[in-house]
């Protein structure tokens, strides 16, 4: 059914609370939330409450059938004391489950004035008929279960919207094998090791995987491992129990958890500390983990995927990076080429982003001159796609509004080179001078994102931020 709502665990559950919720504050017997699947045009048990709701997940009702079809094909609510004496009374379903009704009080779940379900709920406990009141109030828990749908759907359409804005561009033989290898990889749920430059799409790669497996409909979560120190990083992965440290005041569900059934992607999964590659080793190995603080063992089913641009074998060898957990992550491994190694994808990627930044812009007549391109297919492109990407939209939103020009591109033709030592300098002069293209080679390797680039160099990220500033090295 396709026009139902997404069955991600967080909508699920979301959902069974605010039913049982509603079930406890009615004081009734049982509830239900009913939703439709347009292309049958029939009302399906989303969730329900009571001795009997495991039994209802079997039972569909046609639009206008029963109290539930009734509400959904006028939009209005029913209040009905004694379900025994109304015609529109379907009591089908409760002769198949043995489930005794009486009373019923059904309104109906509205996004944008277009009703979608209904949610119901059947006989009070001390034997009383529904009233008025219980209407009103029952009407603010449909209120909410339908905004948690509306941002669901919304949602799984901000998706399908991603899905055609995260496209890997090119048409290169080598680009063709990594989607191949990609496509062959996304049939399993084997480990996979993603490596690549810093901006060749190690992600998009990772989001091709997930969405052609069979793990499409469930969750992908994404994590960079370099962005968190150790112990945030052990926090986001696992989550916590209330009471874990100061400041934690209530549960906290980890990105484990979250991907229950789905992917967890870890990106930059070289930059993670020893301490915590013992305890993500651990997990993979046992399939449990446990929360910050607790001591209740949680249990996933999740596809790993993980990427790094660095030399990781060789931080293997060095003893960086566990060697158990790199056998454990790299069951499988893909490596992206750099875009330097593949430049007939250019043009593709070039016309691509430029048409959505043109878009983007309300400049359909925009254009790039024989020149801007000349040196586009000039330049190296050490930022590879990313760079490319971003040296095309700051073209685009500097330049004149008619064509960019060369000299809207603000790359050079070449890569810097240290000039090695040179006569008549000091010794503070030619260490200057070295620094300061040691430290434009590392920005540029990582895009410009200083913690990287300081782990790379072996000195602190504030140290860094000095040097740059010292040397005047911002506009990297």
């Amino acid at each position: 059914m396709t026009s139902k709502v997404s069955s991600d665990n967080e909508l699920n559950h979301l959902l069974e609370r605010i039913i049982e919720t509603t079930t406890t504050i009615m004081q009734a017997r049982a509830s239900s939330l009913l939703l439709i699947d347009q292309e049958s045009d029939r009302l399906f048990f989303k969730v329900a409450t009571g001795d009997k709701k495991d039994h209802l997940k079997g039972f569909e009702i046609k639009v206008g059938q029963g109290i539930a079809g009734y509400v959904v094909e006028t939009g209005e609510a029913l209040l009905i004391p004694d379900v025994h004496n109304d015609p529109r009374w379907y009591k089908k379903i409760s002769e198949s489950i043995e489930f005794r009704t009486k009373s019923i009080a059904c309104v109906p779940m509205k996004i944008n004035n277009k009703t979608i379900g209904v949610i119901e709920i059947i006989d009070k406990i001390n034997g009383e008929p529904f009233k008025q009141d219980d209407i009103k109030k029952l009407t603010e828990f449909s209120s909410l279960a339908a905004i948690a749908i509306g941002n669901a759907r919304e949602n799984r359409g901000l998706k399908e919207e991603l899905a055609l804005k995260y496209r890997i561009i090119g048409e290169s033989r080598a680009l063709k094998k990594v989607i191949c290898d990609a496509s062959k990889v996304a049939r399993s749920s084997v480990s996979t090791l993603i490596l690549g430059e810093s901006g060749t799409g190690k992600e998009l790669l990772a989001r091709l995987i997930h969405k052609e497996s069979s793990r499409k409909d469930k969750p992908m979560i994404i994590l960079n491992c370099a962005a968190l120190p150790e112990a945030l990083l052990e926090d986001e992965l696992f989550g916590h129990e209330k009471g874990a440290y100061t400041g934690a005041l209530s549960k906290k569900v980890g990105k484990f958890e979250l991907a229950d059934q789905g992917t967890i992607f870890l990106d930059e999964i070289g930059e993670m500390h020893p301490g915590m590659q013992a305890k993500l080793l651990r997990v993979l190995q046992e399939g449990i983990f446990y929360r910050v603080g607790g001591n209740d063992p949680v249990s996933v089913d999740i596809r790993v995927l993980a990427a790094t641009n660095r030399n990781i074998e060789e931080d293997v060898k060095k003893g960086k990076f566990r060697e158990d957990l790199y056998y454990r992550l790299n069951v499988v491994q893909i490596q992206i080429p750099a875009l330097r190694e593949r430049r007939e994808d250019i043009r593709p990627i070039v016309e691509y982003y430029f048409d959505n930044f043109k878009k983007e812009r309300g400049l359909p007549n925009l254009t790039i001159s024989d020149k801007a391109m000349e040196k586009i297919f000039q330049y190296d492109w050490p930022g590879n796609v990313r760079e490319l990407r971003n040296a095309l939209e700051r073209a685009v939103v500097m330049g004149n509004g008619r064509e960019i020009e060369e000299s809207d591109l603000t790359i050079s033709g070449a890569k810097p080179k240290y000039p090695g030592l040179q006569i008549g300098l000091t010794m503070e002069e030619a260490l200057n001078n070295f620094k300061k293209e040691f430290i434009t080679i590392n920005l540029e390797h990582t895009g410009g994102v200083r913690s990287k680039a300081a782990v790379i160099m072996g000195i602190q990220r504030t140290y860094l931020s000095r040097l740059i500033s010292k040397y005047d090295l911002r506009g990297i």
